[in-house]
Protein backbone atom coordinates (compact mmCIF):
# COMPACT_ATOMS: atom_id res chain seq x y z
CA UNK A 1 0.00 0.00 0.00
CA UNK A 2 1.38 3.45 -1.20
CA UNK A 3 2.05 6.01 1.73
CA UNK A 4 1.71 9.63 0.89
CA UNK A 5 2.11 12.86 2.78
CA UNK A 6 -0.82 14.49 3.63
CA UNK A 7 -1.51 17.72 1.90
CA UNK A 8 1.93 19.89 2.37
CA UNK A 9 2.44 18.63 6.42
CA UNK A 10 4.81 15.70 7.07
CA UNK A 11 2.24 13.31 8.10
CA UNK A 12 2.01 10.34 5.87
CA UNK A 13 -0.84 8.24 5.37
CA UNK A 14 -2.22 5.25 3.50
CA UNK A 15 -3.70 6.17 -0.07
CA UNK A 16 -7.02 4.85 1.33
CA UNK A 17 -8.46 5.51 4.52
CA UNK A 18 -10.76 2.85 6.64
CA UNK A 19 -13.94 4.68 7.34
CA UNK A 20 -15.26 3.40 11.30
CA UNK A 21 -18.63 5.38 11.02
CA UNK A 22 -20.07 1.67 9.78
CA UNK A 23 -18.96 -0.32 13.38
CA UNK A 24 -20.84 1.03 16.44
CA UNK A 25 -23.47 -0.21 18.68
CA UNK A 26 -26.75 0.35 16.19
CA UNK A 27 -28.81 -0.29 19.61
CA UNK A 28 -27.82 3.02 20.80
CA UNK A 29 -30.15 5.00 18.04
CA UNK A 30 -27.13 5.04 15.68
CA UNK A 31 -26.93 3.73 11.83
CA UNK A 32 -29.48 0.23 12.18
CA UNK A 33 -26.91 -0.88 9.30
CA UNK A 34 -23.74 -0.62 11.91
CA UNK A 35 -21.73 -3.52 12.73
CA UNK A 36 -21.50 -4.66 16.09
CA UNK A 37 -18.14 -5.34 17.26
CA UNK A 38 -17.77 -8.67 16.80
CA UNK A 39 -18.82 -8.21 13.37
CA UNK A 40 -16.51 -5.53 12.91
CA UNK A 41 -12.87 -7.00 13.83
CA UNK A 42 -12.70 -9.04 10.54
CA UNK A 43 -12.65 -5.52 9.27
CA UNK A 44 -9.92 -3.93 10.76
CA UNK A 45 -7.64 -7.04 10.41
CA UNK A 46 -8.43 -7.13 6.76
CA UNK A 47 -7.40 -3.53 6.72
CA UNK A 48 -3.87 -3.96 8.05
CA UNK A 49 -3.33 -7.13 6.38
CA UNK A 50 -4.29 -4.43 2.94
CA UNK A 51 -2.13 -1.71 4.54
CA UNK A 52 -4.84 0.59 4.94
CA UNK A 53 -3.29 2.01 8.48
CA UNK A 54 -5.09 5.31 8.42
CA UNK A 55 -8.45 4.53 10.41
CA UNK A 56 -10.85 7.33 10.91
CA UNK A 57 -13.56 7.36 13.50
CA UNK A 58 -15.53 10.20 15.33
CA UNK A 59 -16.66 10.93 18.72
CA UNK A 60 -20.27 11.21 18.27
CA UNK A 61 -20.89 7.80 15.88
CA UNK A 62 -23.12 6.14 18.71
CA UNK A 63 -22.11 7.88 21.72
CA UNK A 64 -18.68 7.29 21.50
CA UNK A 65 -18.77 3.05 20.92
CA UNK A 66 -17.15 3.77 17.71
CA UNK A 67 -14.26 5.04 19.24
CA UNK A 68 -14.17 2.23 21.74
CA UNK A 69 -14.28 -0.60 19.21
CA UNK A 70 -11.30 1.32 17.17
CA UNK A 71 -9.23 1.79 20.96
CA UNK A 72 -9.73 -2.26 20.87
CA UNK A 73 -9.17 -3.24 17.56
CA UNK A 74 -5.82 -1.09 17.45
CA UNK A 75 -4.53 -3.04 20.65
CA UNK A 76 -5.87 -6.33 18.93
CA UNK A 77 -4.36 -5.71 15.30
CA UNK A 78 -1.48 -3.79 15.27
CA UNK A 79 1.17 -1.27 17.24
CA UNK A 80 0.51 1.98 17.87
CA UNK A 81 2.92 3.55 16.00
CA UNK A 82 1.82 1.49 12.67
CA UNK A 83 -1.77 3.35 13.13
CA UNK A 84 -2.46 6.94 11.65
CA UNK A 85 -5.34 7.39 14.34
CA UNK A 86 -7.80 10.38 13.31
CA UNK A 87 -11.23 10.94 15.13
CA UNK A 88 -13.21 14.33 15.23
CA UNK A 89 -14.96 16.61 17.70
CA UNK A 90 -18.29 18.82 17.32
CA UNK A 91 -21.23 16.30 17.45
CA UNK A 92 -23.81 16.52 20.59
CA UNK A 93 -22.63 13.76 22.64
CA UNK A 94 -24.28 15.33 26.25
CA UNK A 95 -26.50 18.46 26.86
CA UNK A 96 -23.82 19.81 29.57
CA UNK A 97 -21.83 23.13 28.39
CA UNK A 98 -18.90 20.83 26.59
CA UNK A 99 -20.77 18.17 25.09
CA UNK A 100 -21.14 19.94 21.93
CA UNK A 101 -19.64 22.40 19.29
CA UNK A 102 -16.06 23.78 19.19
CA UNK A 103 -15.85 26.12 22.66
CA UNK A 104 -12.86 25.77 24.75
CA UNK A 105 -14.96 23.71 26.89
CA UNK A 106 -16.18 21.71 24.05
CA UNK A 107 -12.89 20.10 22.67
CA UNK A 108 -10.45 20.17 25.91
CA UNK A 109 -13.46 18.16 27.50
CA UNK A 110 -13.91 16.07 24.18
CA UNK A 111 -10.23 15.32 22.99
CA UNK A 112 -9.87 13.93 26.77
CA UNK A 113 -12.69 11.78 26.08
CA UNK A 114 -12.03 10.95 22.84
CA UNK A 115 -8.72 9.42 24.37
CA UNK A 116 -9.89 7.46 27.11
CA UNK A 117 -12.84 5.73 24.50
CA UNK A 118 -9.66 4.99 22.02
CA UNK A 119 -7.36 3.72 24.97
CA UNK A 120 -4.41 5.77 23.70
CA UNK A 121 -2.28 9.06 24.37
CA UNK A 122 -2.89 10.95 21.12
CA UNK A 123 -4.37 10.84 18.13
CA UNK A 124 -2.40 12.00 14.62
CA UNK A 125 -5.12 14.22 13.04
CA UNK A 126 -8.02 15.66 15.66
CA UNK A 127 -10.83 17.11 13.35
CA UNK A 128 -13.23 19.48 13.84
CA UNK A 129 -16.48 17.84 12.43
CA UNK A 130 -18.43 20.72 11.31
CA UNK A 131 -18.11 24.66 11.57
CA UNK A 132 -19.75 25.94 14.38
CA UNK A 133 -21.38 29.51 13.88
CA UNK A 134 -21.57 30.23 17.76
CA UNK A 135 -17.95 30.21 18.64
CA UNK A 136 -15.33 32.69 17.85
CA UNK A 137 -13.63 30.96 15.24
CA UNK A 138 -10.30 32.64 17.23
CA UNK A 139 -11.73 30.10 20.33
CA UNK A 140 -11.34 27.47 18.38
CA UNK A 141 -8.40 27.89 16.77
CA UNK A 142 -6.47 28.74 20.08
CA UNK A 143 -7.92 25.69 21.77
CA UNK A 144 -7.01 23.25 18.98
CA UNK A 145 -3.44 24.59 19.03
CA UNK A 146 -3.24 23.50 22.83
CA UNK A 147 -4.41 20.28 22.07
CA UNK A 148 -1.66 20.11 19.67
CA UNK A 149 0.79 21.24 22.25
CA UNK A 150 -0.11 19.25 24.83
CA UNK A 151 0.60 16.35 22.62
CA UNK A 152 -2.71 14.85 22.64
CA UNK A 153 -3.06 15.58 18.90
CA UNK A 154 -0.40 15.59 16.17
CA UNK A 155 -2.18 17.79 13.85
CA UNK A 156 -5.36 19.06 12.85
CA UNK A 157 -8.10 19.00 10.10
CA UNK A 158 -11.66 20.32 9.18
CA UNK A 159 -14.56 18.57 7.54
CA UNK A 160 -17.24 19.80 5.91
CA UNK A 161 -18.03 23.63 5.71
CA UNK A 162 -18.10 26.54 3.21
CA UNK A 163 -14.57 27.66 1.29
CA UNK A 164 -15.00 31.22 3.30
CA UNK A 165 -15.51 29.49 6.35
CA UNK A 166 -12.36 27.18 5.99
CA UNK A 167 -10.10 30.24 5.19
CA UNK A 168 -11.16 31.95 7.61
CA UNK A 169 -10.08 29.51 10.25
CA UNK A 170 -6.53 29.31 8.25
CA UNK A 171 -6.95 32.71 8.59
CA UNK A 172 -6.89 33.08 12.26
CA UNK A 173 -4.45 30.48 12.73
CA UNK A 174 -2.06 32.97 11.13
CA UNK A 175 -2.98 35.81 12.78
CA UNK A 176 -2.47 34.18 16.42
CA UNK A 177 0.73 31.80 15.62
CA UNK A 178 -1.81 28.91 16.32
CA UNK A 179 -1.42 25.52 14.49
CA UNK A 180 -3.04 25.16 11.02
CA UNK A 181 -5.42 22.80 9.40
CA UNK A 182 -3.65 20.44 7.20
CA UNK A 183 -6.54 18.44 5.79
CA UNK A 184 -10.14 18.95 4.53
CA UNK A 185 -12.42 16.33 5.09
CA UNK A 186 -15.58 16.40 2.36
CA UNK A 187 -18.13 14.91 0.48
CA UNK A 188 -16.76 14.35 -2.96
CA UNK A 189 -17.38 11.34 -5.59
CA UNK A 190 -19.21 11.67 -8.89
CA UNK A 191 -22.68 12.48 -7.77
CA UNK A 192 -21.36 15.55 -5.33
CA UNK A 193 -18.75 17.52 -7.48
CA UNK A 194 -19.56 20.90 -6.12
CA UNK A 195 -16.07 21.03 -4.18
CA UNK A 196 -14.59 21.47 -7.28
CA UNK A 197 -15.47 25.16 -7.24
CA UNK A 198 -13.91 26.87 -4.55
CA UNK A 199 -12.92 24.74 -1.72
CA UNK A 200 -10.40 22.46 -3.49
CA UNK A 201 -8.70 25.06 -5.60
CA UNK A 202 -7.79 26.64 -1.92
CA UNK A 203 -6.94 23.55 -0.92
CA UNK A 204 -4.55 22.59 -3.91
CA UNK A 205 -3.26 26.27 -3.84
CA UNK A 206 -2.38 26.09 0.01
CA UNK A 207 -1.24 22.37 0.38
CA UNK A 208 -4.37 20.79 2.37
CA UNK A 209 -4.60 17.32 2.15
CA UNK A 210 -8.05 16.06 0.61
CA UNK A 211 -9.76 13.18 2.20
CA UNK A 212 -13.53 12.41 0.73
CA UNK A 213 -16.41 11.32 2.94
CA UNK A 214 -18.92 8.86 0.98
CA UNK A 215 -16.58 8.10 -1.89
CA UNK A 216 -19.17 6.09 -3.33
CA UNK A 217 -22.39 8.37 -2.86
CA UNK A 218 -23.30 5.71 -0.21
CA UNK A 219 -23.61 2.74 -2.52
CA UNK A 220 -24.93 4.00 -5.24
CA UNK A 221 -22.32 4.16 -7.64
CA UNK A 222 -21.62 0.26 -6.96
CA UNK A 223 -25.17 -0.60 -8.05
CA UNK A 224 -27.97 0.30 -10.99
CA UNK A 225 -29.97 3.57 -10.20
CA UNK A 226 -32.90 1.88 -8.28
CA UNK A 227 -31.29 -1.05 -6.62
CA UNK A 228 -32.13 -1.01 -2.91
CA UNK A 229 -30.22 -1.78 0.05
CA UNK A 230 -30.54 -1.77 3.97
CA UNK A 231 -28.56 1.29 4.13
CA UNK A 232 -30.68 2.91 1.67
CA UNK A 233 -33.84 2.32 2.77
CA UNK A 234 -32.60 3.86 5.86
CA UNK A 235 -30.86 6.31 4.92
CA UNK A 236 -33.10 9.62 5.05
CA UNK A 237 -30.05 11.71 4.72
CA UNK A 238 -28.97 9.83 1.19
CA UNK A 239 -32.36 10.33 -0.37
CA UNK A 240 -32.19 13.98 -0.06
CA UNK A 241 -29.43 15.07 -1.87
CA UNK A 242 -28.76 12.72 -5.29
CA UNK A 243 -30.91 13.82 -8.70
CA UNK A 244 -32.90 11.79 -10.72
CA UNK A 245 -30.50 12.95 -13.63
CA UNK A 246 -27.55 11.44 -11.71
CA UNK A 247 -29.17 8.14 -12.97
CA UNK A 248 -26.95 9.00 -16.25
CA UNK A 249 -23.76 9.01 -14.31
CA UNK A 250 -24.34 5.66 -12.51
CA UNK A 251 -25.10 4.69 -15.93
CA UNK A 252 -21.88 5.78 -17.37
CA UNK A 253 -20.32 3.89 -14.24
CA UNK A 254 -21.57 0.48 -15.11
CA UNK A 255 -20.85 0.70 -18.36
CA UNK A 256 -17.27 1.53 -18.45
CA UNK A 257 -17.07 -0.77 -15.53
CA UNK A 258 -18.57 -3.53 -17.92
CA UNK A 259 -16.07 -2.66 -20.39
CA UNK A 260 -13.09 -3.12 -18.35
CA UNK A 261 -14.45 -6.47 -16.44
CA UNK A 262 -14.17 -4.69 -13.41
CA UNK A 263 -16.93 -4.08 -10.46
CA UNK A 264 -18.51 -0.32 -10.32
CA UNK A 265 -17.11 0.25 -7.20
CA UNK A 266 -13.60 0.51 -9.01
CA UNK A 267 -14.34 3.00 -11.37
CA UNK A 268 -16.15 5.07 -9.09
CA UNK A 269 -12.80 4.98 -6.48
CA UNK A 270 -10.21 5.42 -10.01
CA UNK A 271 -12.15 8.64 -11.13
CA UNK A 272 -11.74 9.88 -7.27
CA UNK A 273 -8.12 8.76 -6.76
CA UNK A 274 -7.08 10.49 -10.37
CA UNK A 275 -8.04 13.86 -8.83
CA UNK A 276 -4.84 15.32 -7.89
CA UNK A 277 -5.85 17.13 -4.49
CA UNK A 278 -7.69 13.78 -3.37
CA UNK A 279 -5.21 12.22 -0.66
CA UNK A 280 -6.97 9.66 0.97
CA UNK A 281 -10.74 8.56 0.39
CA UNK A 282 -12.57 7.37 3.43
CA UNK A 283 -13.98 3.82 2.14
CA UNK A 284 -16.85 2.32 4.65
CA UNK A 285 -16.31 -1.47 4.29
CA UNK A 286 -19.58 -3.98 5.57
CA UNK A 287 -18.20 -6.77 3.19
CA UNK A 288 -14.89 -8.18 2.45
CA UNK A 289 -14.75 -7.30 -1.05
CA UNK A 290 -15.76 -3.12 -0.01
CA UNK A 291 -11.61 -3.59 1.11
CA UNK A 292 -10.23 -6.02 -1.43
CA UNK A 293 -12.35 -3.43 -4.50
CA UNK A 294 -10.76 -0.27 -2.89
CA UNK A 295 -7.35 -1.34 -3.27
CA UNK A 296 -7.91 -2.82 -6.92
CA UNK A 297 -9.14 0.83 -7.92
CA UNK A 298 -5.27 1.84 -6.71
CA UNK A 299 -4.12 0.05 -9.52
CA UNK A 300 -7.10 1.13 -12.40
CA UNK A 301 -6.17 3.78 -14.32
CA UNK A 302 -8.50 5.66 -16.31
CA UNK A 303 -8.11 7.25 -19.60
CA UNK A 304 -8.93 10.69 -20.66
CA UNK A 305 -12.35 9.03 -23.14
CA UNK A 306 -13.41 7.40 -19.85
CA UNK A 307 -13.33 10.42 -17.57
CA UNK A 308 -15.04 12.61 -20.12
CA UNK A 309 -17.56 9.84 -19.98
CA UNK A 310 -18.18 9.58 -16.28
CA UNK A 311 -18.31 13.54 -15.84
CA UNK A 312 -20.38 14.51 -18.92
CA UNK A 313 -23.78 14.44 -17.76
CA UNK A 314 -23.31 15.91 -14.16
CA UNK A 315 -25.54 18.31 -12.74
CA UNK A 316 -24.43 21.26 -10.45
CA UNK A 317 -26.34 21.42 -7.48
CA UNK A 318 -26.42 22.66 -4.10
CA UNK A 319 -23.98 21.04 -1.63
CA UNK A 320 -24.91 19.11 0.88
CA UNK A 321 -23.74 17.50 4.03
CA UNK A 322 -23.55 20.50 5.94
Amino acid sequence: MEQIRLGDSGLRVSRLALGCMSYADGSRGFHPWALDEDAAQPFFRQAVDLGITFWDTANVYSGGTSEEFVGRALRRFARREEIVLATKVHGRMHDGPGGSGLSRAAIMEQIDASLRRLDTDYVDLYQIHRFDPDTPIEETMEALHDVVRAGKARYIGASSMWAWQFVSMQAAADLGGWTRFVSMQDQYNLLAREEEREMHPYCEATGIGVLPWSPLARGRLTRPWGESTTRSETDTFGSRIYLDSDAAIVRAVAAVAAERGVPMAQIALSWLLSRPVVTAPIVGATRPHHLTDAVAALDLHLDESEIARLEEAYTPRLPAGF
